[in-house]
Parts: C-alpha cells; structure tokens; sequence
C-alpha cells in the first residue's frame, strides 16, 4: 500500500507542476475577447491606445519653456534623412535598427509645444505634385477666382499661384544611427541534477546616433552630437526533464525580458535632438537633461553628463559639445567652446561647469577658452567678446561656490593682435584660465 501511494504522489508531482505552469503562464498576458460587429466571432484584444511616451519627455516638455513664445518668430526646423547606417539584416527578421529615425526626430520637434515649426522636407512628394497641377492651371479648390487680364478682369475656376508660398527653414537635421554592437557583455548561471534545475542569464548591447544640424542658408554645420546608449536584458527560468514512471515530462518555467530596443534608441534621438536644438536657439538644455525620467539611479547618472553620454574625440574632445580632452582628465585641462560670436555657455558647457567647480573645491583646474576658426572678427570687438565670456563663466562659476578671485588669466591675446593660435579641429585658443 506505502509503495502504491508513493508511486501515486510521484505521478500526480509533475501534473501539479504543470497546472501551476500553466496558471502562470495564463497571468502574463492581460487580454479579453471582443466582437467588433454582430455575428462576427470574437478577436482578442490587449490595453487601450495610448501616446507614445520616453524617457525624455519631461526633457522636452522642460526645454519648450525655455523656447521664446509668440510673438516672437519660432524657429523654422526642416528634419532630413535620419538612415539605419549600421547594416544589421536578418532573412527571418528583417532590419534589426529601425528605419524611421528621421520620423523620430520630427516627432521630437513636434513635442516642444509648438515652439518650433517643422518645415517638411522629407517627403515633399504631394506638394511638389500640386504645385505641378496649379502651375498647368489643373488645380482648384471648388470656388472661382477673379484675375487681371490684358481685356479686364477675368474668373477662373483654377487655383491661381504667384509664387512664395512655401516657408524658408532655418535649420535641418540630418544623421544616422551608426552603431548596433551584440552582446558586449553577457553572463549567467545554469545548473542541473537529475536532468532538474535553474538557470540565469544577464546580456548586454549598446546602440549610437550621430546627427548634426546645418545652416540652411551657408550649410554650414552648425553643430553635431554622437550619443550611445545602453540596453541590458535578463533570462530566469527552471526546467524538469525527466522520467516519472512511464511518462516523459518536460517542462520549463520562466521570465526573460529586455528594454524595448527601438524605443531606445528614440530616446537617444530625441536627446541628440534636445542637444542640438539648443545650439541654434543658444538655451542651456543641461538642466533639463537632469530631468530625464530614467528612474533614481538614471537620474543620478544624468548628471554627470547623463546616461546617454556624448562620445570624445581622441585628440582634443568633441569641440561640437565642449566636452574635456580624452587624454587629459577632468581636473588638469578642460576645454569649453563658444559659439560663433557667442557669449553664453552651452548646456554641456553647464555640465562641464558643475564639474569644474566641484574639481576646483579639491585642487587647480586649468580652462581653455575656444573658439570656431570661422569667427573672424576685428580685434577690438573680439576683446570686447571675450571679456563678456569671461564674464559668463566666472559668473556660472560663482553660482557654483567659486570665488571670482580665486580665477586667474594665465594667458590671452594682446588687444593689437590680428591672429589667434590654432587649437586643431577647426578651433581656435580664446584665453587659458587658472583656477586655484
């Protein structure tokens, strides 16, 4: 009898096992059947539409309120071609980068509340087609039209056109996504007695954006950002194998999830956007990348240059952001670059400045003060210029907690100087600051 009912109990342990899987496989999904017209059988049906939200929403929402409202003129923003450059393709899946970058980034644009006005340069098919019909006179709009005519006035039923009627853009935006890299790091653990055990496994990939935006009168580059980002993913589970008595029973259980890989890398898109937006509308965004909503530990990441963080040149850092040298750490020498005939700090110059001050409380810093080899400007009015950037960061600065006194000039050019020296990349030297 002991021996029936311990064969009985080891039958009935897997049937258990596998109606509790069940069970939990049944509460991972939350859906429900819907009959969308009589006669019709039900469709399943998951959660309601919604907004497409990120992480950089608060950001955006943050820099519109810097924006200049009406009645000032908004800026005219035109969004080029945002390509998949990684060349990442799979036969049974398709492109693994999605391929609607640029349409992320006029989204972006299009969450600043109307601040700035997005010209359509990206698919301008029909309005270049309609302009085509209303210059063969093809084009109406229902109603009649009086015009001149050499024997006085004359209707028509076609739409007449006189030209200017498509806005100038300001700016465009254009780039790519340029990096998808595959398990960078990745780790786990799976053990097995008896053909019965757990397993855990952690991997990791990155992906990068490059935009720039360009003048769109000089074309001229009036800033680029190259921004990567990471995801990680994880897979749990616990599986039997095994014969009980006469029946083979397979079973697993578990969870694996990875953040959202497209969703990412709009993220990452709309900060590269952030980032170059304030260039042009010379606003310092860096407060508002603070407020990212990437969770405690992502918010603490954020400032210190935030989660997305912007990639160095080797030889003297990123001159587009102001970022320090690779090869020399924060502390020895920072670089901050103006704009051209600028005297405010860029948002990552506001971060560099946070740096600075708390570097400063422990020992020197040396700061070099560049500027673009396009500005050419006569030396008086360039002297004049740098005062006010002097100005500018002693007073961020002191915001900071640093004495103005405590900032000394080690070198700047002579007023009679015609000439500055050559900082590589395009740059030019401005002053050399000691901060003791």
């Amino acid at each position: 009898m002991r021996r029936d009912a311990a064969r009985n109990s080891t039958r009935k342990s897997p049937a258990v096992l596998t109606v509790l899987a069940s069970a939990a496989l049944g509460g991972c999904a939350s859906m429900h059947g819907l009959s969308l017209a009589p006669g019709e059988a039900k469709v399943l049906v998951g959660p309601a539409v919604r907004e497409n939200r990120t992480p950089m929403d608060p950001v955006l929402s943050c820099v519109a309120g810097q924006l200049p409202g009406l009645p000032t003129k908004p800026l005219v923003i035109a969004v080029g071609d945002v390509r998949d450059y990684t060349g990442k393709y799979s036969v049974s899946e398709g492109n693994a980068v999605t391929q609607g970058g640029a349409l992320m980034v006029a989204s972006a644009l299009g969450k600043l509340e109307g601040r700035v006005r997005i010209a359509e340069r990206f698919d301008p098919t029909i309005a270049e087609r309609e302009l085509g019909y209303t210059d063969r006179r093809q084009l109406g709009d229902g109603t009649v039209h009086d015009l001149p005519g050499p024997s006085g006035k004359q209707t028509v039923p076609w739409l007449p056109y006189y030209g200017g009627s498509i806005a100038a853009s300001d700016y465009y935006i254009v780039g790519g996504i340029t990096e998808l890299n595959y398990d960078i790091r990745s780790g786990g653990l799976q053990t097995g007695v008896g053909s019965i055990g757990p397993k855990h496994r952690t991997y990791t990939q990155s992906v990068a954006v490059d935009l720039r935006i360009v003048d769109t009168r000089s074309l001229l580059v009036v800033r680029t950002v190259s921004l990567t980002k990471q995801f990680t993913g994880y897979e749990t589970g616990f599986g039997i194998f095994r014969f009980f008595g006469s029946d083979l029973f397979d079973i697993n259980i578990g969870a694996k999830g990875q953040e959202p890989l497209q969703l990412g890398i709009r993220a990452a898109l709309e900060e590269a956007t952030v980032r170059l937006l304030g260039a042009v509308a010379r606003i310092d965004v860096g407060p508002c990348l603070a407020n990212a909503g990437w969770g405690e530990t992502g918010a603490a990441a954020l400032s210190d240059l935030g989660p997305l963080v912007a990639l160095r040149s080797p030889a003297i850092g990123d001159p587009f952001n102001g970022l320090p040298s690779a090869a020399a750490p924060l502390g020895a020498d920072v670089q901050i670059v103006f704009e051209v005939g600028s005297d405010t700090l860029s948002g990552a110059a506001s971060a560099l400045v946070e740096r600075i001050a708390a570097d400063a409380a422990r020992g020197p810093v040396s700061v070099t003060l560049l500027a673009r080899d396009t500005e050419t400007i006569e030396p008086a009015k360039r002297t004049a210029l740098t005062d006010r950037r002097l100005a500018a960061l002693s007073a961020a600065l002191a915001r900071r907690g640093i004495d103005p006194a405590s900032i000394s000039i080690i070198w700047r050019p002579a007023p009679a100087d015609t000439s500055l020296p050559s900082a590589g990349a395009g740059l030019l030297r401005l002053a050399q600051l000691r901060i003791s």
